[in-house]
């Protein structure tokens, strides 16, 4: 479910199809280099994008710095349970939190408090993809359970203050607060990058997408691909009016294949990479990378403050290609409907 609403957060738009005996099959589409199109100037449609280096990376040594006294989070409650109640094993729906079944151990299954601390730190590790530190990280987990989990000391050899650490408070803070505090200790910006690769459309190889719904009335004419498809209406409508600019010489969605990403850091401070939507080539020589968005997450202003940095950063490094940015929020492309790039570019300056 988690998955299911991040993609709608993008603007995905999920539709409802038949299943089962009758259906019809459903064929994958092609998406490769227009070579047979004999309408086509490839040279001219093909577009060059410039790799940089990294600048967000994560600096492990940090982890030694962690303070967990001033995780600034709030302390969960303490409870009391019986002796019964201390020997369940509370199992709950993720989607709702109501409690499914619950199993009772009998002593000798009663897990070590040792043991508790590693599934967390080993947790933590995964979900940060952190490669070393394990000894620190359990260190710093022991004195936070012990001593600020819970607003006040407690036993972690007793019963009771395990049967609280499985509690939903206790592993929603352990693992949120230590995630936070982690990215903002290690997670840093190099503050330059470098020319270190590029990307000529011309080159990427065939690749298959599933069947949905792709620019049929009009196949692309100034796209260096045979389809254009897109993840929702606001992409395909803003697909169709790129093959109406006159300014506009040639233009790309930006197909996993292609291969350009930049790395961010995102509203978790976890380093993620973003892969804007399109590319677009004007006939004057500049090259705009597109976001486009119908429902807007809170992802959206770090994405675009870090395709804005991408942009000077390119920019100041080379001087063959201008790169630049722009926003379309789907509300106001619909309200306002303009009728070639340059006004798009006029109109269009939130985030700049």
């Amino acid at each position: 479910m988690e998955f299911v609403e991040s993609i709608q957060a993008e603007g995905v738009e999920l539709e409802h199809k038949p299943m089962g005996s009758g259906t019809e099959p459903k064929t994958p589409i092609v998406i490769e280099i227009d070579q047979d199109n004999s309408n086509k100037d490839l040279d001219t449609l093909d577009i060059e994008i410039l790799v940089l280096t990294p600048r967000i990376y994560r600096e492990y040594k940090n982890l030694a710095d962690l303070d967990v006294s001033t995780f600034g989070h709030n302390p969960v409650t303490y409870q009391n349970f019986s002796e019964e109640e201390q020997r369940e094993i509370v199992f709950k729906d993720i989607t709702t939190g109501e409690v499914a079944h619950t199993t009772v151990l009998d002593s000798v299954g009663i897990a070590d408090y040792r043991s508790v601390i590693g599934y967390f730190a080993r947790a933590i590790m995964n979900d940060l993809r952190l490669v070393s530190d394990y000894n620190i990280l359990y260190g710093k987990m022991k004195i936070f359970m012990q001593n600020h989990l819970f607003g006040q000391s407690v036993d972690l050899e007793s019963a009771n203050t395990l049967r609280n650490l499985s509690e939903l408070a206790a592993t929603k803070t352990l693992l949120e607060t230590f995630q936070i505090a982690i990215n903002a200790l290690t997670v840093q910006d190099r503050g330059s990058a470098e020319i270190r690769d590029t990307i000529r459309l011309r080159k990427t190889r065939p690749f298959v997408v599933k069947n949905q719904c792709y620019i049929l009335s009009i196949l692309p004419r100034k796209s260096i691909f045979n389809h254009i498809i897109g993840d929702s209406d606001l992409e395909l409508a803003f697909a169709r009016f790129l093959e109406n600019c006159t300014d506009v010489e040639s233009y790309t969605k930006n197909y996993f294949a292609v291969g350009f990403k930049i790395d961010y850091v995102d509203v978790d401070g976890n380093i993620s990479n973003y892969y804007p939507d399109f590319i677009v080539k004007l006939k004057e020589g500049c090259v705009f990378v597109v976001e486009t968005k119908g429902l807007k997450d809170l992802d959206v202003p770090l994405k675009m403050k870090r395709l804005r940095q991408w942009c000077e950063d390119i920019n100041a490094i080379q001087q063959t290609m201008i790169f630049d940015f722009i926003y379309i929020d789907e509300e106001d492309f619909q309200r306002y409907r303009p009728s070639n790039f340059a006004q798009l570019v006029e109109n269009f300056r939130e985030y700049q």
